[in-house]
């Protein structure tokens, strides 16, 4: 049972966070059910075994040069609501509005959904009664809708056991995180620490139950397909091969990039860990770099066992390989070869444990920035408000109350996909400010400095501008609702400045 903190006087956040839990966080915060499933899609659109590789690579270089350059900011600015703190400082405080209003409406909450919905679907594998088709109010069915881009939808919105069942995982997760740091820290280490040694197990085991036809298909030919763009259907005649090969590997990162984002949610916490300029910088780098090696390792492990190119009307999961498993679930059908029909369920069990881990670290990092935000002004008045166990239960709870709308929506996937555009535009600018930072405040105080700063911190920069201007190209229905969501958010910032200032 929690015990309450000491000083419930004073309305501050307790420093209760070590190395090893931020660690866990960052770490925890990444690995959901993202690694388990998006490789097949990347497969589909590269339809090279080292293309998905280097997919893969590179979305691990962006991902530890851009922890890196955050770790300078973490350990000069360890306050609460990270990366919406240093977007405020260094480029001001509209931008750093515009990162908190998209990750209320969309990235966080929106993402909390989607992992509680995967969690959901798994148990559903074991206990058939959650299930999608199962209807408890069922308000209706919208779409399709073709706004130029493709067809949209369609949309079965309402409450059905599957929804009802992740819902009931959001409420549960955000009432143990209102009951202090160190229980919902507890909760994180336990799941992250299973699930790291599931995925670690899963890949293991690839390597040793590897198959001769995988094997063949992959290792022997492993540059099959990497100069196939001109019959590629994004393919533009006036591009050389090498520009468009790029270009395909700028547009199939977006589910590698997916599975690795949430690593700048320890920075959301930086209020709560002890000794921030040290541990904060540790903890990202550590973080990145393990789930880098672990994802990375993980493919490998799958292309030991499954060919990549396989038939979408096989029988079995070596006859379908990588790109055409059963749903998408490529682990799953990874374990099916190594474990037989007891697979799906061994791997429905240990993705179970992933998002419900997963969740948790979204659940107790996200509220932070909406508390970090009402503090300022810029958001409801009681999210600012911590309770007896001295963490913002009110923001808590209204993240709690979006993110179980968003599950009844029926678009919660949808919105995630539509806003790694967005994402990727906050971490550029975050970057950017960086710069800034280092131009209008030289003699701040920064004990840790980015390694490699300005090489590294410009050329991650330069990656993701490059993959945003191939997504603006080739897949316009990836950007557009991102951009729409986060224009929004300008003029809601000026009507909240205004309210505060009357205020």
């Amino acid at each position: 049972m929690p015990v309450p903190a000491t000083n419930n006087s004073k309305n501050e956040l307790l420093r209760g966070l070590g190395l090893f839990d931020a660690v866990m966080l960052a770490i925890g915060s990444m690995i959901g059910s993202g690694i388990f499933i998006v490789s097949a899609d990347m497969a589909r659109q590269v339809n090279s075994p080292a293309l998905l590789l280097v997919c893969w690579l590179l979305t691990g270089i962006i991902t530890i040069v851009g922890a890196l350059g955050y770790g300078e900011l973490a350990a000069a600015i360890p306050k609460a609501g990270g990366q919406y703190v240093y977007l405020r400082e260094s480029l001001g405080p509209m931008w750093g509005f515009l990162y908190g209003w998209t990750t209320f409406t969309v990235i966080q909450t929106a993402t909390i959904a989607a992992v509680a919905i995967a969690f959901a679907k798994f148990t559903g594998l074991l206990f058939p009664r959650f299930s999608s088709s199962s209807w408890l109010w069922n308000i209706g069915t919208f779409g399709p809708y073709d706004a130029g881009f493709g067809q949209l939808g369609p949309y079965d919105v309402g409450l059905n056991t599957q929804n009802l069942l992740a819902i009931s995982s959001i409420m549960f997760l955000t009432w143990i995180n209102t009951r202090g740091i160190r229980t919902g820290a507890v909760v994180q280490n336990i799941f992250t620490t299973a699930k790291t040694g599931a995925l670690a197990v899963l890949t293991v085991l690839g390597f040793f139950f590897a198959t001769q036809l995988a094997k063949s298909a992959n290792f022997d030919a492993f540059w099959k397909g990497a100069n196939l763009w001109a019959q590629h259907p994004y393919a533009i005649g006036s591009e050389t091969v090498w520009i468009g090969t790029l270009s395909l590997i700028g547009v199939a990162m977006v589910g590698s990039l997916f599975s690795c984002d949430a690593w700048n949610n320890v920075t959301f916490t930086a209020g709560e860990i002890s000794n921030p300029h040290r541990n904060l910088p540790i903890a990202l780098a550590i973080g990145t770099g393990i789930v880098t090696l672990m994802y990375l390792l993980a493919n490998i492990s799958y292309m030991s066992v499954l060919p990549l190119t396989g038939d979408p009307n096989g029988a079995t999961a070596l006859q379908r390989g990588i790109q055409y498993a059963a749903e998408d679930r490529v682990g799953t059908a990874v374990a099916e070869v190594i474990f037989g029909s007891s697979g799906a369920a061994i791997m429905a069990f240990a993705i179970m444990i992933s998002t419900f881990g997963g969740n948790n670290g979204l659940v107790l990092a996200g509220a932070r920035i909406y508390y970090a935000m009402s503090r300022d002004g810029l958001f409801f008045r009681g999210a600012s408000k911590l309770n007896k166990y001295h963490v913002p239960g009110v923001s808590l709870w209204m993240q709690c109350a979006w993110a179980s709308l968003l599950c009844l929506s029926g678009t919660y996937s949808q919105l995630i996909t539509f806003v790694i555009f967005a994402v990727l535009v906050f971490y550029i600018l975050t970057l950017i400010g960086l710069f800034v930072m280092r131009f209008r405040r030289p003699d701040m105080e920064r004990p840790y400095r980015a390694i490699g700063y300005p090489v590294l911190p410009a050329l991650c920069i330069a990656m993701a501008v490059f993959i945003e201007i191939q997504l603006l190209r080739y897949k316009p229905e990836y950007t557009w609702p991102g951009l729409v969501i986060v224009l929004v958010g300008a003029p809601v910032y000026w009507v909240w400045r205004k309210r505060s200032f009357a205020a």
